[in-house]
């Protein structure tokens, strides 16, 4: 027996060095630093100093907001910087004689790589995969393997990009004959009921002398249908299969099969590469939009920012899942990866759970943010890039259309479309707002909103909106009167007020503080937007036969575009998703969901507790559902039935509910039967934290990830909606913080630093990520909890749990010490037993004690002014019948221009000053409207008589005219304006003030009248 288990070990141990190819996980033990030295890339280095950790990782999120950051709006505010990973690995002797690749799935942005000190090349794209064949630099024993990542040159995005190697690394080991890298190109020309054709294509580097190819085809189930196999005579060899009967791939039914490509030496495997694959037919159609599978359905999708969420750019694949299906379980059916293309794993798990991608290469094709791949390296790169692009992603089923580019326009269009088509012939090309005259569907962004567009349409291809509804969200927060981001545009549907004057006064700041009229939190209610509402817009694409659906922007908020819609800091993120950064669902998924799912839902807007409002006000209250009909009942009294229509207007069932305090519950009907009910009880101030967990089970070279939910509950369970005190973490074992996030778009404190994360509108949470081969772990989590302005109750309450997470671990009594009068509680405070009162203006510090140590030091100022501004009907009158200004401090500064606040009465943060020098000063405006002309007005300031300080303006660096700027009659606080008329395009728009030899005033703001 024991020489018969010794020979079978030895024939697998021979069978594994010759055979099949090697994928090795090399996510793991990296080392880190953000400094830059020529000397990291050498062979033979002491980088004990630097950090440790595992990637994906992405140095700009971990480090946070920072007024100035390099990133600017676009980026929320992240830095950028110059970064090095270092990396150790073994290689056998025997490895020498197979062909070695180092994979990395994304870098951003500018990587170049060394093996042993020698150098593999650049990659400029931060949002492609790319590798490089190391076999001839490595030796048998230790080797080394070092990553400059540059990203120096900033902005580089319109929106917030990671830094680093935010995605996985593969070590990949090869016989010396083997398959092409992305070299296996799965097409199924004809697909019947009965029947389907299968053409595989690939390409063989190496001696194909006495070798065979086979291929084997397998079934969802995994069973072998057929194979085929023949000597290898050429290096591209070509086979056609039969299947019968063929399962096919939609989102309601993702049927996954695959291909199983071999090079044999014999019955020796020496190279295998497995590929899914699915069957679908899809047509486009003029007059009657898009059809899949022969079935003609509405594209009902989101556009996603890798970015998006609440990780930064370093999606784990458990994370990534939970993601995606949250996007699914909204109702979609389809995605838009929104600028550019995404790591494997995401194609994989759309593929898997049944999403249909248009996959999209670019934003632009030239310049579109200051420090771009269009600028630094398109020209260049893009065929190396579109060609890694489409020859990795075209097996994907979920793939359904490839979008070119975003809101850019080129004559080099069509050259990109053959180009592409080379490539895969298979598919139709598009692109968002971009050269629609050269592509083969039509794609607009924005414009697809408005009445006009909608009923004056004539296309001769099919359309589809790229970008569409564009409206926003704060989850929590609600105004009956409509908003529009820029002013009522022309040719807008009506969105009228929900009531006749406003009845909610809360906001995160003090309008008096805003910068602009931007700076508003954004309604609940489906009524904050540029042009429409998300339930008119749907209504739209669902009765127009030729609108194949949209792509809303977007699926999960995002950090970056702050200034966009929000007005620049404190806000550092875009709150256009159904969701927000923290995953958090907002009432807009589930208005999505009631239409685009059949399982019964129902969900109810707004919460119940209202403590500072009349009695008597009427609220609108709105139940989303997809059931016959809706029940309300305030205090056990029925309030009536009413159904979810199929106009606009009618999608939410509705009831005006005079405001008394007590509980609040809708009940759902289908056939007559109840089938849904939920519920809202007035809360009184928080006093208790409910603490949840998710586990996201681990997939691949991925371990498994946690999302821990905080509540602020009073004390018969009710969540207070208006929570905002800092929940505390002590996390314990053998996991990293990933981040905490809440969704609150003006909370700058660190996601991955800091040791708290306060509640917003009730609610935050904590991400957690298990180390490799992790056993145990537990956190602390602790909250000094009530109403921060002592409006409702001047009662506090200290609550600390120790929560286990995995494995065991020894949960002793936590000890709570207190003060209120300023003390350290470590000397000189009370032991917390119970409820306590403060009075307006107490910080009352705490600490948490486990064995007598201190685990946790909190600390919460209580009073009338803290937290939440609470006004009136006249809190934001200031800002009625302003438009749109975008300060000059915010811009991108060159030359002599500098950021200033010695001056008085200017708006915002500051002002751009120049001080005798030469400069300028550039403003970013996304013009959501149509193109054509618009009124500008330059705020300036200086008291040079006779001096007129002639200044350039250009509008997409195309010169418009000289601006001349007379003396004001002071330096101090004597503003005036330069006001003239220039031509925006639709979309992004660059406006830039250049002094012409004569230096220039004082600039403070850009109105876009």
């Amino acid at each position: 027996m024991k020489k018969s288990l010794l020979v079978l070990f030895l024939v697998i141990g021979i069978n594994l060095v010759y055979t099949q190819r090697s994928v090795t996980n090399f996510n793991n033990q990296w080392q880190f630093i953000l400094e830059d030295n020529a000397n990291f890339s050498q062979e033979n280095l002491d980088d004990s100093s630097w950090t440790a950790l595992n990637v994906p990782h992405d140095w700009s999120f971990e480090n946070g907001v920072r007024k100035g950051g390099d990133q600017g709006q676009g980026g929320g505010y992240h830095d950028g910087g110059i970064g090095w990973y270092r990396k150790s690995f073994n290689v056998n002797k025997a490895s020498l004689s197979s062909i070695t690749f180092i994979n990395f799935d994304g870098v951003y942005m500018n990587s170049d790589v060394w093996v042993n000190g020698n150098h593999l090349g650049k990659r400029p794209y931060g949002y492609i995969s790319f590798r490089y064949d190391i076999s001839k630099y490595l030796k048998a024993g230790e080797n080394t393997i070092a990553v400059r990542v540059d990203n120096s040159l900033e902005p580089s995005a319109r929106w917030y990009h990671p830094c680093g190697i935010y995605a996985p690394v593969k070590l990949i080991e090869v016989h010396p004959t083997h398959f092409k890298p992305n070299s296996v190109f799965v097409r199924t020309p004809t697909i019947q009921e009965n029947k389907a054709e299968v053409v595989i294509d690939t390409e063989i580097n190496g001696n194909l002398k006495n070798l065979k190819y086979e291929v084997k085809i397998l079934s969802p189930e995994r069973n072998e249908l057929t194979r085929k196999s023949e000597q290898l005579k050429v290096s591209n060899p070509t086979f056609q299969f039969e299947i019968e009967h063929p399962q096919l791939w939609s989102p309601k039914s993702p049927s996954l099969y695959k291909a199983v490509t071999q090079i044999l030496d014999g019955k020796k495997i020496i190279d295998e590469v497995e590929t899914t694959f699915g069957f679908k037919t899809v047509e486009w159609k003029t007059e009657t939009g898009f059809w899949l599978n022969g079935e003609n359905i509405k594209l009902k999708g989101v556009c996603e920012h890798w970015e998006g969420g609440p990780v930064g750019g370093a999606w784990t694949k458990p994370m990534l899942r939970w993601k995606l299906q949250s996007l699914k379980d909204m109702g979609i059916n389809a995605i838009r990866p929104s600028h550019n293309p995404t790591p494997p794993m995401f194609y994989d798990i759309c593929d898997e759970i049944g999403l249909l991608v248009m996959d999209e290469i670019f934003d632009g094709w030239h310049k579109k943010a200051p420090q771009d791949y269009g600028k630094q390296a398109f020209d260049e790169w893009w065929q190396r890039d579109v060609t890694e692009w489409i020859t990795r992603d075209r097996n994907h089923p979920s793939i359904f259309v490839w979008s070119l580019g975003n809101e850019t326009h080129s004559d080099m269009a069509p050259e990109l479309v053959k180009f592409g088509k080379r490539l895969d012939p298979t598919r139709l090309f598009t692109s968002g707002a971009g050269n629609p005259e050269d592509m083969d569907i039509t794609g607009v962004n924005g414009g697809s909103e408005t009445k006009s567009f909608i009923e004056s349409r004539t296309f001769d291809k099919p359309f589809i909106s790229t970008e569409a509804p564009h409206t926003w969200q704060t989850r929590g927060y609600y105004r009956t009167q409509t908003w529009w981001r820029d002013n009522e545009l022309p040719g807008t549907y009506d969105l009228p007020n929900l009531t006749e004057k406003e009845i909610f006064f809360y906001e995160g700041i003090n309008p008096k503080n805003w910068r602009n009229r931007k700076q508003s939190f954004n309604s609940s209610y489906d009524n904050a937007t540029v042009r429409v509402s998300a339930r008119k817009y749907w209504e739209v694409m669902r009765d127009h036969p030729w609108h194949s659906g949209h792509f809303r922007w977007t699926g999960f908020d995002y950090y970056g575009e702050a200034g966009l819609v929000h007005g620049g800091l404190p806000f550092n993120l875009f709150m256009g998703g159904a969701l927000d950064v923290a995953g958090f669902k907002k009432d807009l998924f589930y208005f999505y969901q009631s239409q685009w799912t059949k399982e019964p839902m129902i969900h109810m807007l707004p919460h119940w507790t209202h403590p500072r409002m009349k009695k008597g006000t009427e609220i609108p209250v709105w139940v989303y559902s997809n059931v016959d009909e809706v029940e309300l009942f305030l205090n056990g009294k029925s309030l009536g039935k009413d159904q979810p229509g199929t106009v606009w207007n009618e999608m939410q069932c509705e009831w005006m509910v005079p405001y008394e305090e007590g509980k609040l519950e809708a009940v759902a009907y289908s056939d007559g039967k109840e089938v849904k009910r939920t519920s809202f009880s007035t809360s009184k101030q928080p006093s208790k934290l409910r603490t949840t967990i998710q586990k996201l089970e681990a997939e691949d070279s991925f371990t498994t990830s946690y999302i821990i939910t905080s509540e602020s509950l009073d004390e018969n369970n009710n969540l207070y909606p208006y929570g905002e005190n800092k929940v505390y973490y002590n996390i314990r074992g053998d996991v990293k913080k990933i981040s905490m996030e809440n969704g609150n778009p003006i909370d700058s404190i660190s996601r991955t630093k800091s040791d708290f994360r306060a509640l917003f509108f009730g609610k935050t949470r904590l991400f957690l990520r298990e180390l490799p081969n992790a056993q145990t772990a537990s956190i602390i989590t602790a909250s000094i909890l009530g109403d921060k302005a002592l409006f409702t109750s001047n009662t506090i309450t200290i609550d600390a749990k120790q929560i286990q997470v995995l494995g065991n671990s020894n949960v002793d009594g936590l000890e709570i010490l207190y003060t209120t009068n300023g003390d350290n509680p470590e000397t000189n405070g009370t032991i917390y037993k119970g409820a306590f009162e403060v009075s307006d203006g107490t910080t009352v510090k705490a600490i948490i004690k486990q064995n007598g140590k201190s685990v946790l030091d909190m600390e919460e100022t209580f009073g009338k002014n803290r937290g939440l501004f609470w006004g009136d009907e006249h809190s934001k009158d200031m800002w009625i019948g302003r438009g749109i200004n975008i300060s000059a401090e915010d811009g991108i500064l060159k030359g002599g221009a500098k950021a200033s606040t010695d001056a008085r009465r200017y708006k915002g943060t500051g002002f751009v000053r120049f001080d005798g020098k030469e400069g300028s000063v550039a403003f970013y405006q996304e013009n959501d409207g149509e193109g054509g002309d618009y009124s500008i007005r330059f705020r300036y300031m200086h008291n040079n008589e006779g001096e007129l300080h002639p200044m350039k303006l250009y509008v997409n660096d195309e010169y418009i005219r000289t601006l001349e700027f007379k003396a004001t009659g002071g330096w101090e606080k004597e503003w005036k304006f330069v006001p003239t008329i220039i031509t925006l395009k639709a979309g992004a728009n660059n406006i830039r003030l250049e002094t012409e030899g004569e230096s220039g005033p004082f600039i403070d703001e850009l109105f876009v009248d």
